[in-house]
């Protein structure tokens, strides 16, 4: 993998000192070579734009396998330390779209008005957004820590689409289960916190 989305593959020292985002792409075809991962760096070049908050992104792209799927997004939170971890692909309703299943065979809350709204956004777009099966989830670390997973669809265009429609209530969602502090990009997009 190379350009932004390779900015980091592995842990390390770096993992407990600088903010880190997660990037999971399910594909069977992509991580075959048979095509180029486009889902990847569209999921990095949209929070960059976004946050304004400095981001390491880990990036993983696995087969349509449930147990793998399952064991990078372990991995992601528990390992690398990502607040939030997103995921592109898989989403679907044909036999190998089984990322919904990971995301909450490892979850320990899960979070449906996320789903619920990306699904709402995109059914102003096309009729076969009802199709989709995102969903996002807690998971908790042993410390107690959590971070945030969000499903989005494996179609490009709606990758911003759907991160629009939910950033809005990330750094939120994140601060209420003792992760960093993310800001928004304001000419881009305002994240919500209630006023003290």
């Amino acid at each position: 993998m190379t350009g932004p989305a390779a900015a980091s593959t592995a842990g390390g020292p770096l993992a407990a000192k600088t903010l880190r985002i997660g990037v999971l792409t399910t594909s069977d075809r992509a991580s075959a070579g048979v095509y180029a991962d486009l889902g990847t760096p569209e999921v990095v070049a949209v929070l960059q734009q976004m946050l304004a908050t400095p981001f390491v992104p880990v990036c993983r792209l696995v087969p349509d396998e449930q147990a793998q799927i399952e064991g990078q997004l372990r991995a992601l939170v528990d390992d690398e330390g990502c607040c939030l971890v997103v995921t592109t692909g898989g989403t679907g309703p044909a036999r190998r779209d089984v990322t919904v299943e990971a995301t909450l065979a490892v979850g320990h809350k899960p979070m449906p008005g996320f789903g619920e709204l990306m699904r709402k956004v995109s059914l102003e777009k096309v009729p076969t957004a009802i199709l989709s099966r995102q969903e996002a989830t807690i998971r908790f670390r042993p410390d107690g820590t959590g971070a945030l997973i969000v499903n989005l669809p494996g179609a490009i265009k709606a990758i911003r689409e759907c991160l629009t429609a939910v950033m809005p209530a990330i750094p939120y969602c994140i601060d209420l289960v003792g992760g960093p502090r993310l800001e928004t990009n304001d000419d881009v997009l305002k994240a919500f916190r209630p006023k003290k």
